[in-house]
């Protein structure tokens, strides 16, 4: 395969000391998603679409797949971006592992890439506050 056309992938892990109900709360409720995402009009249902507003500008978004309290996908759409995030939650003990993978960055998408790459930690931090917040 020509590494040419090949799409990169940005992946970030983190084990929350929380329950995958919990931390599923968090991923498709819109005031909650507004506290460490972005402004939004989700509704977790299969083919819904929505918009995610930020300073920046909006990300155009459709939910593929909605396991609660395991999976929940959409695409992520933005500059020029067509991409699609999975989240994946797997009780963990007490806890949850829970993994977010956004694929489809093409090889000239760099800054949309790195925007990712430094993004998404940023936002699993605002999420981690927002699950010590809420009871």
């Amino acid at each position: 395969m020509n590494t040419a056309t090949q799409t990169r992938t940005v992946v970030v892990e983190r084990e929350l000391a929380h329950p995958p109900e919990k931390v599923w709360r968090a991923l498709t409720q819109r005031p909650l998603i507004e506290d460490w995402l972005m402004q939004n009009d989700f509704a977790p249902a299969v083919g819904h679409t929505f918009t995610l507003h930020a300073t920046w500008g909006a990300v155009e978004c459709r939910v593929l797949t909605v396991e609660p309290n395991r999976t929940l996908s959409y695409t992520w759409e933005a500059q020029g971006l067509e991409s699609v995030v999975v989240w994946t939650l797997t009780p963990a003990g007490a806890g949850t592992h829970l993994r977010m993978e956004q694929s489809g960055f093409q090889p000239d998408q760099e800054q949309a890439y790195q925007g990712a790459r430094f993004g998404w930690p940023r936002f699993f931090t605002k999420l981690e506050q927002v699950l010590a917040r809420i009871g």
